[in-house]
């Protein structure tokens, strides 16, 4: 009993401890609204950038809510921001107010818990981002969104957060020159009076609102593929038809390596997009947009076609409960795509991939001491760092060799299906690796994602207190004291062998069975996030 109550102890102690040093963000900033479904209609023209829209917005309370408020940028000094007209509740006017880039909608009495009501906000305006309205390369007109990470609200009423995911239409009226694209299937292609096509896309899979999109534009499109009956489209600018139709259509592939090792593909489609988001892939839901110099006719985009791709999975259909988490979306992708071109091309480029990204970790580290989970950012376009990317990927690396290969993926497996087309924290992720496992896995994760910085270790080789012995002396340089096992590679004169050396403490000194060792390698095969102390 004595020592059942000090297990208890310790654990509340310990639970204290983390909870105090490493909050979980809430995951929603309103969690008694919770959005069901949107519909945009959406008018553009090229007579001017002036956009003119209605949007339906379906929503559940979860509790009862006096204000209703969306995200929904309002007009700037220079003109450029949406102005809006009317705003009614299952068709009755309603009262509205919109400033400091909010829309706010009053009831007459408060919403009730479980009420479900209609919304339809009519606009227009100019967008100041968000929807990128501008020439291609080959200086045609063309329109793209543009949401990652909180922009849709530029030109969209919407909850702008990963954690409110949503059902979306997307019905364009459009010239007739341009083909539109989307997210989800065709509903609706119809030439209207004075020009003008309206085209109407619907995505059934709740998303967040950073994933959802259309395009406008001319484009050449072509079928690249049919994987587990999911058709994969190129969509490229007719002046690069025949390199992009090259280039793109080895999406089929990491399409076909994911399902096979994480599950199914949760979309109808997937479309791969010339465009010009801001970035150099934006992983929108089924209908990925790339940046228009992607396109080479030399197939150099595979690397980035499959990061892009393994969003899908982690990021648009299991999406970060919060922003702070963004590394189960970024980490995720980019470890993934060095799965697969490992798997694919069997080069060892799994250990370059992970050389470089410990490279880029390390130098951000100096720069800026942050732990993954970064509770202190409020630019959210700083979470796209190495620490989200690269060190999100070395979490998963080294979490791979902490479980065993069996064990890993099988958690990958459980965690995609038990959070299918919802959210999770890094705490989500855990409990299911634990589950998987078999074993508590509280300190790696606590160490590796809410601890800022990483291993520095002063490694030695000297004489051994015994005659004709070595002993290997680690050293951890840096404050915390991390816990984990290290692989060194011992040559003597009998050739050369690996030992796996666990490490809790701040010095360790292993004698060396056998002769003496006449040199040692750290981590020979690139299994540990660390870095060597001068």
């Amino acid at each position: 009993m004595l020592n059942e109550m000090k297990r208890i102890i310790l654990f509340c102690a310990s639970l204290f401890f983390i909870l105090t040093l490493y909050p979980q963000p809430g995951i929603n900033p309103d969690p008694g609204v919770d959005v069901k479904h949107y519909e945009f209609n959406i008018t553009l023209s090229d007579k001017s950038d002036m956009i003119f829209c209605r949007a339906g917005i379906d929503i559940e309370f979860r509790s009862s809510t006096e204000v209703l408020s969306f995200d929904l940028a309002s007009k700037e000094a220079g003109g450029k921001g949406m102005a809006v007209s009317s705003v009614t509740l299952n068709g009755s006017n309603a009262e509205w107010s919109h400033s400091d880039d909010k829309l706010k909608i009053i009831p007459a009495v408060p919403f009730k818990e479980k009420a479900f009501i209609q919304v339809s906000v009519s606009y227009s305006g100019i967008p100041a981002d968000g929807l990128i309205i501008t020439g291609n390369k080959f200086g045609n007109r063309t329109f793209f969104a543009d949401h990652w990470p909180d922009r849709a609200s530029s030109y969209l009423p919407v909850v702008d957060h990963p954690a409110d995911k949503a059902t979306v239409e997307f019905i364009i009226t459009a010239p007739e020159h341009y083909e539109v694209v989307a997210g989800g299937i065709l509903v609706e292609e119809s030439d209207l009076p004075g020009q003008m096509r309206l085209t109407h896309w619907k995505e059934e899979v709740p998303l967040p609102v950073k994933v959802m999109t259309f395009g406008a534009a001319d484009f050449a499109v072509q079928l690249a593929g049919v994987v587990n009956d999911v058709p994969v489209w190129t969509w490229v600018y007719p002046e690069n038809r025949k390199e992009g139709f090259h280039d793109y259509s080895v999406a089929v592939k990491p399409l076909e390596f994911y399902s096979e090792l994480i599950g199914p593909y949760p979309y109808r489609k997937l479309a791969n997009v010339q465009s010009k988001t801001i970035f150099g892939g934006l992983e929108n839901a089924g209908c990925i947009f790339y940046s228009e110099r992607s396109v080479t006719g030399e197939g150099r985009a595979e690397s980035l076609i499959a990061h892009e791709i393994a969003h899908q999975w982690f990021g648009n259909s299991v999406t970060e409960g919060d922003w702070h988490h963004i590394w189960l979306s970024e980490g995720f992708a980019t470890y993934l795509a060095s799965v697969y071109m490992e798997k694919t091309y069997a080069n060892g480029t799994l250990m370059k991939d992970m050389k470089s990204a410990r490279d880029r970790v390390l130098r951000f580290s100096q720069r800026s001491k942050r732990p993954v989970v970064d509770t202190a950012v409020t630019d959210l376009m700083e979470l796209l760092n190495p620490n989200s990317y690269q060190k999100g990927a070395w979490v998963l690396h080294m979490l791979r060799s902490e479980m065993g290969e069996e064990d890993f993926w099988k958690g990958i497996r459980l965690y995609y299906e038990r959070f299918r087309n919802g959210n999770a924290l890094s705490s989500d992720f855990r409990d299911i690796m634990e589950d998987a496992g078999g074993r508590d896995l509280d300190t790696f994760f606590n160490q590796w994602l809410y601890v800022a910085g990483e291993p520095e270790l002063k490694i030695s080789l000297i004489k051994g207190r015994k005659k004709g012995r070595s002993e290997i002396v680690i050293e951890q340089i840096q404050d915390h004291i991390f816990t984990f096992d290290l692989e060194i590679l011992l040559r003597d004169h009998e050739g050369e062998r690996i030992m796996k050396i666990p490490v809790s403490a701040k010095k360790k000194i292993i004698p060396v069975d056998g002769g003496p060792v006449t040199e040692i390698i750290a981590d020979p095969s690139v299994r540990l996030l660390f870095r060597a102390a001068n």
